[in-house]
């Protein structure tokens, strides 16, 4: 099954060479792979931090501008000479369900698709772009995916993209970049689902791919960020001292922080845990026994162990760079992208899902 969004997200037809953009809330990711025929191989890859934006005095256009000046950094880290880019949504404003119709002919999916959306979605389809595709259309049942997601936030990431002079010829849901990531990196146990947890500072996504392939995802409320918050709220501590204590850039023991660590994960471990209730009762999958951890927060110090504690199915950490080949260059700038790889390889599991996109 190819997940993703295949016809009304996608913008332009130029080009089989693109690159995974995932623009996020505190970095910006860039990865480029190239498909061989032993699996994938990485080209490129760039990390940039986004500036923090100050006093809340600023506005938002001087926060997009970051965000692009941001996105030029990675652009020239990475060195990519691809223009073609690859982004992800994800948060309150996307939505992925799966449908089951009673047959009907052809040409009445899309309709029956968008008046489904029009239930199921947690904000107004007729300001929002809705996609689908068919993965079962035998027998007595029309059965698919849909993804929706509002016209606003296409367009802020078409925005973004262009305002660094980049194309954005296709969009794609963060949940399903990380399962689609997983799907051409692993080889999940027969009969088992597979479960991906991106964590980031904004949105954590919860992605299953049941084991007769059906994706799921969910984004959850409780984030990094949070976390951090609860941890700084706590300690008495600057919110930036927290992130220096947990990404291990902060001359602080570390184990004194863990009981916190603990107590800041308690809303994430709850949603988790409620989620993974309901996706067992309305799917009736087998059982899942592992997730995998991936986003930016996934490299804070401690909390893979402090979920794979608090969660009732193991939980490690996933690196999805661990079963590519690294293909930069012989030269100082290739020498850091195989670092980053090995280092923040969880960060950019999105922007290779991404990358793994073709057009």
């Amino acid at each position: 099954m190819d997940f993703g969004l295949k016809r009304s997200f996608r913008l332009e037809r130029e080009s089989k060479v693109v690159l995974g953009l995932d623009i996020g809330s505190s970095s910006v990711k860039i990865v480029r792979l190239q498909k061989e025929e032993e699996g994938f191989a990485v080209k490129a890859c760039a990390i940039a931090e986004i500036p923090s934006n100050g006093s809340n005095g600023d506005n938002q256009r001087k926060k997009l501008a970051n965000i692009v000046r941001t996105i030029r950094e990675c652009i020239d880290l990475s060195g990519v000479k691809t223009r073609l880019a690859v982004c992800g949504v994800s948060g309150p404003e996307v939505a992925v369900r799966d449908f089951e119709f009673p047959s009907i002919p052809d040409e009445e999916v899309e309709g029956a698709v968008q008046l489904e959306a029009s239930q199921v979605c947690p904000f107004k389809t007729e300001d929002s772009t809705v996609d689908y595709q068919v993965v079962s259309n035998g027998g007595s049942n029309v059965r698919g995916i849909m993804v929706a997601a509002t016209n606003a936030l296409i367009k802020s990431k078409v925005y973004l993209a262009r305002e660094a002079s980049l194309h954005c010829v296709l969009l794609d849901v963060d949940g399903l970049a990380a399962l689609n990531c997983f799907r051409e990196t692993e080889t999940p146990e027969p009969g088992q689902a597979t479960a991906i947890l991106n964590v980031g500072g904004s949105y954590t996504n919860l992605a299953i791919m049941s084991d007769d392939g059906w994706p799921f995802v969910r984004d959850l409320i409780c984030v990094g960020e949070d976390i951090v918050k609860k941890i700084a709220a706590e300690k008495s501590l600057p919110v930036k001292t927290v992130r220096q204590i947990l990404t291990g850039n902060a001359d602080m023991d570390q184990s004194e922080y863990a009981e916190s660590l603990q107590r800041a994960t308690g809303k994430l471990v709850a949603d988790i845990s409620e989620t993974l209730r309901y996706y067992n009762t309305q799917k009736k999958s087998e059982p899942l026994d592992k997730m995998f951890v991936c986003g930016d927060f996934s490299l804070a110090a401690g909390f893979v162990e402090t979920l794979n504690k608090q969660l009732p199915v193991e939980t490690v950490l996933w690196n999805p760079f661990d079963k590519m080949r690294s293909e930069t260059r012989n030269n100082h700038r290739g020498v850091l992208q195989r670092n980053l790889l090995q280092k923040s390889g969880p960060a950019m599991a999105v922007a290779a899902g991404l990358a793994m996109r073709s057009i």
